[in-house]
């Protein structure tokens, strides 16, 4: 019987796709946590603050 050849060692876990670590992490994940952390580290624009002042305000009347 013919064993399947090699092609050298895998980087990944066996019946896995190519994008998938070893440790079960897609390999774009690390740059959409980036993002997502970009996006949460901004700054809350003034009117947004002020938005949400308006409402707090109308919520206590």
């Amino acid at each position: 019987m013919d064993q399947p050849k090699s092609n050298g060692p895998s980087r990944t876990k066996p019946g896995l796709p190519p994008e998938v670590r070893r440790d079960g992490e897609p390999g774009w994940a690390g740059g959409l946590r980036k993002l997502y952390n970009s996006v949460v580290d901004e700054p809350l624009p003034d009117s947004f603050q002020d938005l949400l002042k308006k409402l707090d305000d109308t919520g206590n009347a």
